[in-house]
């Protein structure tokens, strides 16, 4: 058996975390109050406003106590709106405020510069193999 320190699958979550970090501080220096995570539900809820929370839980990887907390935040910062969602009213409509969609001009090229960074280096058709490698893996794993 292998060290963990030693396989692949500890280099993933290095490479991750390593990029979350890298990513985290230079959103940072342009919208000093919003996290990845937050940023991926604005952006999220820009390309698809009638997702509802669960549906953002699956996407930024969240449990459901956690999606709460995030979207709690948001709304206190401003960045999200919350209503009572007319079609079920045990449930919550959640939108993008006015502050958040000027967030979400604020970002693009941060999040080009991280990527650019992070691929230095790495061809096309190597991400591309990359993608085909860890997308075999998730599907041996949803087996």
């Amino acid at each position: 058996m292998n060290i963990p320190a030693k396989t692949v699958f500890f280099t993933i979550e290095k490479t991750i975390k390593t990029y979350r970090k890298f990513s985290q501080k230079n959103i940072s220096s342009v919208v000093s109050d919003i996290t990845i995570d937050q940023k991926l539900v604005l952006q999220y809820l820009d390309s698809n406003p009638d997702l509802n929370q669960k549906q953002i839980e699956y996407l930024v990887f969240k449990d459901k106590a956690s999606m709460t907390r995030i979207i709690n935040n948001m709304v206190d910062k401003d960045y999200l709106k919350r209503r009572v969602n007319e079609e079920d009213r045990r449930s919550f409509k959640i939108e993008i405020s006015v502050k958040g969609k000027e967030v979400l001009k604020k970002l693009p090229p941060v999040i080009m510069s991280n990527r650019k960074r992070a691929f230095a280096g790495i061809s096309e058709e190597e991400l591309i193999q990359l993608e085909r490698t860890l997308n075999k893996i998730l599907s041996n794993l949803n087996q």
